[in-house]
């Protein structure tokens, strides 16, 4: 039998999965120079900071990304990837930034499919260390909270904290800032949210538990694309993306991985992704260390007798954790250079 209780608490998560989780502010401009609040954050289009496309709600990690790429960017957020990516190719927005790695959770495979069938370029990229939070409504006390809402990755990486509180059943939501958003709308003191600190700030939310995912070693690496034809090309650009696809005959695969190996270049990421409408075939992503000076073209023809397509998807400086950077500076002062 089912009682009063329960039904309640059923409406309440049909509240959360209802028509209110789709009124994201969809390709309207809001102002990033600050993702500190909601109340501080103008919306509008008329700022003269570049307009960058985003997937997700403002205060997600993407918009946080796109913060570090561009201070004073105006941020447009999408619910569709593919719409942010259509954003960019039409030109109502100047760039898009991109979630393309993350270092737990892997790739996001189908922004690599989108990099390949728009005339975009990456120009950028950077990484982002992502710190989950529990997050709830101000005045709420973790002893509140049953119901946690997040995007199925950001649960998948606080297992730990949950299986500490099985008061709290996980449930999936479309996006981490969302979460919040959504909680802050519904003033849903059972509920919690799980999101970066900024979301919390920019809806005006509370963090119950800060740092709660089960491994801090946890970055994401996010690109800044634009335009094929608007991209400017980075002097100290040291990586390379590209996209192949090889001849249906054997060795083809070694064969143009061997034109690497002669080149000296260091080969940082390889991916394989299916052709569309083709079972079987495949589109090969790889990631290169390259000399500041090489000529884009010298990786180009080492693969085209091998490959039955070649596309340059950018070439950009490589972006290195803090750590990294921290621990070369000291060794460059050990050496008294």
């Amino acid at each position: 039998m089912v009682t009063s209780g329960e039904n309640e608490n059923q409406r309440t998560i049909d509240l959360w999965y209802g028509a209110r989780k789709h009124t994201m502010d969809e390709g309207r401009a809001v102002t990033a120079r600050s993702v500190q609040s909601k109340e501080q954050v103008q919306t509008g289009t008329g700022e003269q900071g570049m307009k960058i496309a985003i997937q997700g709600e403002p205060g997600s990690f993407s918009h946080e990304a796109a913060m570090n790429l561009v201070a004073d960017a105006v941020i447009v957020p999408f619910s569709l990837s593919a719409d942010a990516f259509a954003a960019v190719s039409n030109g109502s927005v100047e760039a898009a930034v991109i979630p393309i790695e993350n270092s737990l959770a892997g790739s996001v495979s189908e922004h690599f499919d989108l990099l390949l069938t728009h005339d975009v370029k990456i120009e950028r990229e950077t990484l982002l260390r992502i710190r989950h939070n529990l997050i709830a409504i101000s005045g709420t006390s973790t002893g509140q909270i049953d119901r946690v809402f997040s995007h199925p990755v950001a649960l998948a990486q606080c297992r730990r904290f949950l299986a500490e509180h099985p008061r709290m059943e996980a449930f999936a939501f479309y996006d981490t800032a969302g979460s919040v958003k959504q909680l802050v709308e519904l003033r849903d003191r059972h509920a919690a949210a799980i999101a970066s600190e900024a979301a919390a700030h920019y809806y005006g939310a509370q963090i119950l538990h800060a740092g709660i995912e089960d491994n801090p070693e946890n970055y994401t690496r996010f690109f800044l694309i634009k335009r094929r034809v608007d991209t400017v090309q980075n002097p100290e650009a040291n990586k390379i993306s590209l996209a192949f696809s090889v001849e249906n005959r054997p060795g083809s695969l070694v064969d143009a991985l061997a034109g690497f190996s002669k080149l000296g270049t260091n080969l940082t990421k390889i991916e394989s992704r299916p052709v569309h409408g083709s079972p079987w075939e495949y589109i090969f992503y790889v990631d290169c260390q390259i000399r500041p000076d090489q000529e884009n073209s010298v990786l180009l023809e080492v693969l085209k007798p091998h490959c039955a397509m070649v596309k340059e998807l950018g070439r950009y400086q490589e972006a290195r954790l803090l750590s990294e950077v921290s621990r070369q500076a000291g060794r460059r002062k050990t050496d008294g250079i």
